[in-house]
């Protein structure tokens, strides 16, 4: 018997089909050691030994593979072709040597880049050895990331109270979020105009030209700058006789963009498909270990973690042959097209992300997928065969054209252009980040050099400046790999602990650094600069990539990094709180404090007149106060004023107006929990939260005042007479009667909600009941009929967790399952395996029984700490099972009905 070891149980029963009898595929579950999270798993002292703890769940598994390799001819450790997947093996390798159990047993390594019968068959009679430079590189990098999150984040607990870790390439990603966001409030808007005049060609065709130079000087986009200046070069224009100086039409070919690399894949399923980065590797990886085809589990893709462009010369072959059955001979290159990567820093090990077989076609596959599994499968399939398909032959045009007027010459140009063979474009198109005009949709009439032409009419237009955008999750991703910063395999888990820390929120797709994130950045700015530079992280990388190649000694690496990173921490020792912040205070303060040219002191306390503002921390965090506390109780949250943006003032707030009713300001503000509306000021100002969705920059007064006059009521009960009230809680809107609070939907205002609607909402909770209560719970997700038993199986959102259902059968989603992934066949597998073990346990289960105890000192101990009394322990256990038999849920109840709305810092 071969024993072969791979990651995931879906791997390991697809490729137990390709491999058949003789062999016994085993799963490890993906990694099977981690680095325990203590002081001292990595000891820089003991030229970095590393003390590895075997994860909880792992014991058992690695006991399965030490029983299924007792006995067995060979060892073959199949896990996935990359970094990772080297040091799984291993992992896995180590601890079989540690428990002696490959005893006469031969190790192989084997590595395929796609789950298919052929690429698994072939891998096997290619074996090797593992690779000791992959897992060298793993291993420092590993202790690279210990070091620096175990060393400096304790720094960041204790200097800045409130942030919860820094890491060594998360911190990198999170500078450079505040960096843009420091660009965009260094920016100032400028004013422009565009001159753009109609013209007539002798045939009768109209088309446009923009002025771009006056009297031999030519304009740059900013020079008109006003709107008289406009308006001068307007009446110019429309008095002027148009000739045309020159045209020239020049042939221009495009390429068509290689296949997909980790990092391209993230970038065009975040702007095609909406995907967030950590979503797309999810359903990648299902393609990647395949679905059910015709009786037969097969890989549709290749292995999705690789930066390499390059693909297999029979899958190019293939791509070809697709390309002249689907669209002509005319669309097939004479050459068979090869691409090499520009990234920094990679590695080109194996082949680029494409179908394993290029003539099934998405419409083919559709129906055996789920839909976001097709769309990213057609996305793939389309990019890699256009990336083989022939260039896309463009005509490019440029009119020069001439005005005269009053002895003054102005030049206009016009620019079009005209796909005369579509090529690649005739199935592929990559979006962009930028809303840049499509050229290609724009084309000239005729145009002879020498016509007269005649003016149709003259428009400027004002436009202004805009500041850069904030990045995307895919503009993100692509900055990090231009600059080198981290690996495209972990992009996915570096974006998502940003946002779990509370450094970034995700706003309409937009990444913005909340306060704890510019402070952070700030503070490590301040104190370990060298360590959050791109040049220095992407050296970093380098080394790292070098190890792996077998360049550099991995110890070496980590002590050159250590001894430099050790003596910067020990540096801050000494540093008191005051210290720390004082100085964000001065390097913020410029951002919190602008100059606007207006000669106001934005530093000067507006409620008291004689403190001066600056940065304090608090129990929530950071915020602006007053130096005269407690006389003054002035605070607002870290907003940057001044810059313009959705009208703020000088404090950071936007002013809608007077409340008619009781004379009281109304304004728009940012709390520490999001933004709000308030009404005059005082200790206790009423004020109201917005409903998710709204955009607090486009709301106005009346929509201010309906929000503060909220709870309000909608409608009566008809059975209680009672009114039937509409707010916002902490849970977002509601109506509520009584003692029961039903939460709005998606589709539901809060300020528009009707009677018939509220009353339904109402009557519909109080039929079923509250989850948990003995009412209905939410039906979740169904998956289908269970084959075998018959009856829905559906995937369920619990109070501890996602789970499966069916019937009486509740099976948990092991962390490793998403619940939006999961499958019914891994519901089955699931839901069995918990019906076994609750027949195994018998009636037993659910009952109170009377534990067995010895006379020691350590039981009565425990015996004492439970139960000290015999009737308090009765009356405890009794509470105890109303509690769980009625647990409490999102839907309970608000403590009041006037839900306390977001407050300032």
């Amino acid at each position: 018997m071969r024993v072969v070891v791979v990651e995931s149980p879906a791997k390991a029963k697809t490729i137990n089909k390709y491999l058949g009898p003789g062999y016994e595929v085993v799963a490890s579950f993906g990694h099977i050691r981690d680095l325990p999270a203590k002081d001292g798993s990595v000891d820089p002292e003991a030229d970095f030994r590393m003390l590895w703890d075997i994860e909880g769940k792992a014991a058992k598994r690695l006991a399965d593979i030490a029983r299924a390799v007792k006995g067995a001819e060979k060892l073959i450790l199949a896990t996935d072709p990359d970094r990772e997947g080297e040091a799984i093996s291993w992992h896995v390798l180590e601890v079989l040597k540690e428990k002696r159990a490959l005893k006469d047993v031969a190790v192989e390594r084997v590595t395929f880049n796609a789950i298919t019968k052929q690429a698994v068959q072939d891998a096997m009679t290619h074996p090797r050895d593992i690779d000791q430079a992959l897992v060298d590189a793993y291993l420092a990098r590993r202790a690279l990331d210990y070091l620096v999150g175990f060393t400096l984040s304790p720094v960041l607990w204790r200097k800045l109270p409130g942030a919860r870790s820094a890491g060594r390439v998360q911190s990198v990603a999170l500078r450079l979020v505040c960096d843009r966001e420091l660009e965009i409030e260094r920016f100032r808007t400028q004013e422009y105009w565009t001159i753009i005049v109609r013209l007539q060609t002798p045939r009768g065709d109209v088309f446009e030209a923009r002025l771009v130079g006056a009297d031999g000087k030519k304009l740059g986009r900013l020079d008109v700058g006003d709107a008289a200046s406009a308006e001068a070069l307007t009446r110019a224009l429309d008095a002027g006789r148009y000739r045309v100086a020159s045209v020239e039409a020049k042939p221009v070919k495009r390429h068509p963009w290689p296949p997909f690399t980790t990092s391209t894949l993230q970038q065009e399923a975040s702007r095609k498909l909406g995907f967030a980065p950590a979503r797309t590797m999810q359903i990648a990886q299902r393609l990647y270990e395949g679905v059910d085809i015709d009786g037969e589990t097969v890989g549709l893709i290749t292995y999705m973690r690789t930066d390499g462009v390059q693909i297999a010369d029979e899958a190019i072959a293939a791509a070809r042959r697709v390309i002249g059955t689907e669209f002509g001979d005319r669309y097939v290159p004479r050459a068979p097209r090869q691409y090499r990567t520009k990234a920094k820093n990679a590695q080109e090990a194996h082949e680029a992300i494409r179908p394993t077989d290029m003539a099934r076609h998405p419409d083919r596959v559709a129906r055996l997928l789920e839909p976001d599994q097709a769309k990213l499968y057609e996305l793939v399939w389309k990019r890699t065969i256009a990336s083989q398909m022939e260039s896309a032959e463009i005509e490019r045009t440029t009119a020069d054209i001439v005005a005269a007027v009053d002895g003054r010459k102005l030049d206009l140009r016009a620019v079009g252009s005209v796909v005369k063979f579509d090529g690649f474009l005739k199935l592929y198109q990559e979006d962009r980040d930028d809303d840049g005009e499509d050229e290609e949709s724009r084309r000239l009439p005729l145009i002879n050099t020498g016509e007269a032409l005649d003016c149709r009419g003259v428009e400027s237009t004002q436009h202004f400046t805009e500041p850069p955008p904030r990045y995307s999750e895919a503009s993100l991703v692509k900055r990090m790999e231009e600059l080198g910063i981290g690996r495209p395999s972990t992009y996915a888990a570096v974006l998502a602990v940003l946002r779990e820390r509370g450094y970034v929120r995700l706003d309409k797709k937009r990444l913005h650094p909340e306060d704890k994130g510019r402070l952070v950045t700030a503070f490590l700015e301040s104190f370990f600069s060298r360590y959050i530079e791109y040049d220095f992280t992407a050296s970093l990388e380098e080394q790292l990539d070098r190890i792996s190649n077998a360049e550099l000694d991995w110890r070496e690496v980590l002590r050159q990094f250590w001894q430099d990173f050790s003596a910067a921490v020990g540096e801050t020792k000494d540093l008191r709180v005051s210290e720390v912040i004082d100085a964000l205070d001065e390097m913020l303060g410029p951002h919190f404090f602008p100059d606007l040219g207006d000669g106001i002191d934005r530093r000067r306390c507006p409620n008291c007149g004689e403190g001066r503002l600056s940065l304090k921390l608090g129990k929530y965090g950071s915020f602006i106060g007053c130096s005269n506390y407690p006389e003054c109780k002035y605070t607002r949250p870290l907003a940057v004023p001044g810059n313009g943006e959705n009208g703020a003032e000088g404090d950071g707030t936007r002013t809608l107006g007077e409340d008619p009713d009781s004379g009281l300001e109304v304004t728009v503000r940012n709390g520490r929990f999001g933004p709000y509306v308030q009404l005059g000021e005082g200790e206790k100002p009423k004020r109201s939260s917005f409903p998710r969705g709204m955009d607090p920059a486009s709301v106005d007064l009346d929509t201010a005042l309906a929000l503060l006059s909220l709870p309000r009521e909608v409608a009566t009960h008809p059975e209680t007479g009672k009114p039937i009230l509409a707010g916002i809680g902490r849970f977002g809107p509601y109506v509520q009667h009584d003692k029961t609070y039903a939460n709005l939907g998606a589709d539901d205002d809060v300020l528009a909600i009707g009677a018939n609607r509220a009353i339904d909402l109402i009557v519909t909770k109080e039929t079923r009941g509250p989850r948990g209560r003995g009412g209905a719970a939410d039906s979740g997700r169904v998956l289908g009929e269970h084959p075998a038993l018959g009856g829905p199986i559906s995937v369920r959102a619990g109070r501890y967790g996602p789970y499966v259902n069916h019937g009486k059968v509740n099976a948990t989603l092991p962390k490793d399952v998403a619940p939006d992934s999961v499958t019914l066949d891994q519901a089955v597998s699931l839901l069995k395996a918990r019906a076994e073990k609750l027949e195994a346990e018998g009636p037993k289960r659910g009952r109170a029984t009377k534990p067995k105890t010895t006379k020691t000192k350590a039981a009565k101990s425990d015996a004492d700490e439970t139960a000290p009394k015999k009737a308090k322990t009765t009356k405890t256990a009794t509470k105890a099972a109303k509690t769980n038999a009625k647990p409490k849920t999102a839907n309970a109840k608000p403590k009041s009905a006037k839900a306390k709305p977001a407050e300032p810092a």
